[in-house]
């Protein structure tokens, strides 16, 4: 009877009030109160759907009050300063510090556990360099782009309208303009708000072709013709992948697409958005180069690349020997680590699949230096990239820029509530609810947004003359060390070297399976020499 006993203390103070609310009115209050939780009760144990309620009415309700604010009850309760969940809350405090403006100064030394395996660090130089220019910027585009991009070495990752809400678009376009940093617009095509935002757009193109699509969903090269020859979009990104689910689709319903989700999307109303887990223009990796030929010359030039998670390696090394044969080389690559997450994601596909940054980034930089394609082009990463070392050490590693996604999204007021994907954010960020939506300020956030990435470039600045560097790009893997155990310290260029260059034209065993997969790759097809249908 002790799992009915809150039921049935509920039920007598129901009779209680009732009886007590015969000589004084203001007992009816309590009634009332005690009355609904006793029909709760009753609902709860003729009920066939949750075993608990059944066991336990009224009081079982707690389990589900507790399980749906666990993730706000372990960030602000119960995790630690350094637990990433998935990010650390210290890693939030000095993106909401950089981005309000406000002391990111810490007293009393490192919170780091330096002698645990798996510590890095910078090495520094007894004549460090001042620097005055923190804007720092790279060239994107190669010999075959006519209208090459002065980009930013930290940019805004993608995330579509839809995903994210209309004052969330607006805030962090705007203060991209402000910063001069670049805005990718995800695969949910150009909204009004990139637009009214002004800032310099990376317009995504994913499976779904949102804003140069046919109606049947296929490219429609008019449309895009049209869409870039937008003076805001600056580059043009293929999305083959992305770090949250690698290999798969997606359907917007029809119930959550607006009348401005449709716009931007160039989508019907009243019917499920669909992305392909595939690109239905190309099939073979000589198709795929073809294809940013195409892009390429109806931009009017601009530079053309593609983004990607790694999974079988030997694919990624299928489309460099197609640069090879056809001499279509893009502009720049964006991998994508499996710890990218802006996208709702199965679990398996979150947890399991893909490649994290660190690997899929040294296997594209030493693949491409293998080819000697590696100077005809840039490389962007994204992956839980949010401080000046972030940025230093994922240089060093190989990339060139580098784009955030969840980075900026704190900026902009995320709390890491999780809830992305239910259309419930508390904070008005990932949601296209208005009454949630409007509570994000669109002018003091896209400050923030502006904040954030001038003070980390500040940050990234002070670093790079503290290890006697004139610019970030001077970030090598020797000037990174990795604590492997106890007493073991490597350097970067021991555990992620820079391969010879040319190594796989002269057939070069270099290890780590690099022969091995390229011997076995084609330009013709992304099945392996060997395969037998």
């Amino acid at each position: 009877m002790g799992r009915f006993l809150v039921f049935s203390i509920v039920v007598a103070l129901t009779a209680l009030s009732l009886l007590a609310a015969i000589f004084n009115v203001w007992f009816l209050l309590p009634f009332l109160f005690f009355g609904f939780l006793s029909i709760l009760g009753v609902h709860d144990l003729v009920q066939a759907r949750h075993a608990v309620l059944r066991n336990y009415p009224v009081i079982g309700h707690m389990r589900f009050l507790f399980e749906g604010i666990r993730p706000e009850i372990r960030q602000y309760l119960i995790e630690s300063d350094q637990d990433e969940e998935p990010f650390s809350r210290d890693a939030r405090s000095l993106i909401y510090q950089r981005a309000k403006g406000v002391e990111d100064k810490r007293a009393f030394g490192t919170r780091q556990r330096v002698y645990d395996s798996g510590y890095q660090w910078i090495t520094h130089s007894v004549a460090p360099k001042e620097i005055e220019d923190e804007d720092f910027r790279i060239t994107v585009g190669g010999p075959d782009c006519k209208q090459p991009y002065q980009a930013s070495i930290y940019n805004i990752s993608g995330m579509s309208f839809g995903a994210l809400s209309p004052n969330a678009i607006l805030a962090l376009n705007t203060g991209a303009k402000k910063g001069g940093f670049a805005h990718t617009t995800g695969e949910g095509g150009i909204s009004r708000y990139h637009k009214e935002g002004g800032g310099d757009l990376i317009y995504q193109i994913g499976s779904g072709y949102f804003g140069c699509r046919t109606e049947e969903g296929r490219f429609d090269p008019d449309k895009f013709a049209k869409v870039a020859a937008n003076p805001q979009v600056k580059m043009i990104e293929i999305k083959l992948s992305q770090g949250a689910k690698p290999g798969h689709g997606g359907v917007l319903p029809a119930a959550k697409i607006t009348p401005e989700i449709a716009e931007a999307r160039d989508v019907p109303m009243g019917k499920d958005c669909v992305s392909p887990a595939r690109h239905p223009e190309f099939e073979t990796p000589i198709e795929l180069c073809q294809f940013i030929a195409r892009l390429r010359e109806l931009s009017g030039g601009k530079p053309i690349g593609f983004k990607m998670c790694i999974g079988h390696r030997r694919e990624f090394m299928c489309l460099v020997k197609a640069m090879l044969e056809t001499d279509i080389v893009p502009d720049f690559i964006v991998i994508d680590g499996k710890e990218g997450g802006t996208g709702a994601a199965p679990v398996e596909f979150a947890d399991h699949l893909g490649m994290p940054l660190t690997e899929g980034l040294t296997f594209a930089h030493n693949t491409l230096r293998g080819v000697g394609l590696r100077d005809r082009l840039k490389i962007g990463a994204s992956g839980k990239i949010v401080s000046a070392f972030d940025l230093a050490r994922i240089i060093a590693l190989g990339a060139d820029w580098a784009n955030s996604a969840r980075g900026y999204m704190f900026s902009i007021g995320c709390i890491q509530a999780q809830a992305c994907h239910t259309n419930h954010c508390p904070v008005g960020v990932a949601t296209q609810d208005p009454l949630r939506a409007r509570a994000l300020n669109v002018p003091t956030k896209s400050e923030r947004v502006y904040r954030f990435h001038k003070n980390t470039m500040h940050a990234l600045a002070e670093m790079t003359g503290a290890a006697g560097l004139e610019h970030p790009s001077q970030f090598l893997p020797h000037h990174l060390l990795i604590r492997e155990k106890d007493a073991d310290m490597k350097t970067g260029d021991e555990v992620y070297p820079y391969l010879p260059e040319g190594f796989l034209l002269r057939n070069e065993d270099v290890g780590g399976g690099y022969m091995k997969r390229w011997e076995r790759a084609r330009a013709e097809s992304f099945a392996p020499v060997d395969y037998i249908p």
